[in-house]
């Protein structure tokens, strides 16, 4: 029988991510379907991003302009991700289950960094 050791640290990471998805999802069931959308999908930004690049911090749909709801899609043309300090905008479309809590499609386009002198008018926060 073999045994696979995992360095201690590892294992608290992981068992912290899992209880903070956990919390995520009980916390998704308390929202508005409209609003359950939006977070699973600035969720799901966040995840997507975070894999080609920094670590993604916050993820905002609604950052620039409100996104389009069609049923269980999300379109948001005006959204911001900030990664590194800096708050970048992003264009996504998000597809979920119909209870909301679930993404099944996810496609997204990074875009330019937007100033600091904006943050405040767009809700941004340093």
């Amino acid at each position: 029988m073999k045994f696979l050791l995992l360095p201690l640290g590892l294992v608290a990471l992981t068992a912290q991510a899992h209880a903070s998805d956990a919390r995520f999802m009980a916390a998704l069931g308390k929202l508005d379907p409209k609003t359950r959308l939006e977070q699973v999908c600035d969720f799901e930004a966040m995840r997507r991003i975070s894999k080609g690049g920094p670590r993604v911090e916050r993820a905002k749909s609604d950052a620039l302009v409100p996104p389009q709801h069609l049923g269980n899609t999300l379109i948001a043309k005006g959204g911001a991700y900030r990664a590194g300090g800096k708050w970048m905008q992003v264009a996504f479309t998000c597809k979920a289950t119909p209870d909301h809590k679930t993404v099944l499609d996810f496609t997204y386009k990074t875009g330019t960094v937007i100033p600091p002198a904006k943050w405040q008018s767009l809700g941004l926060w340093k």
